[in-house]
């Protein structure tokens, strides 16, 4: 007899649902969006900015900083650069190893 989804543990659906790579995909990409904007927030609210004039600085509309800043909107180097600019930081674009890789054939 097969367990209901309410009645597992949350832990053990996060496991099993990010066991499919599709999945761990979507999760990938949610989390740069969310860490991305949190960064972008944080920076803001340090140098006592609002929404409005952050979305001034770097000429976007408050609405598009917010969905930013809530890990709405998947970061494109063009919109990094503008909020970076407006921050008074510079983009650093680098890639790195993010561990071993398998080749498929």
């Amino acid at each position: 007899m097969s367990r209901s989804p309410q009645s597992e543990p949350w832990a053990e659906l996060r496991q099993e649902t990010l066991a499919h790579p599709e999945a761990q995909e979507a999760y990938e990409a949610t989390r740069i969006r969310y860490e991305v904007g949190r960064a972008v927030r944080e920076r803001r609210e340090a140098l006592g900015m609002t929404q409005a004039q952050l979305a001034q600085e770097a000429g976007l509309q408050q609405p598009a900083v917010a969905r930013f800043e809530a890990g709405g909107t998947m970061p494109t180097l063009p919109l990094l650069e503008r909020f970076a600019a407006a921050l008074g930081l510079r983009l650093n674009r680098r890639l790195r190893a993010a561990g071993p890789r398998k080749l498929s054939n």
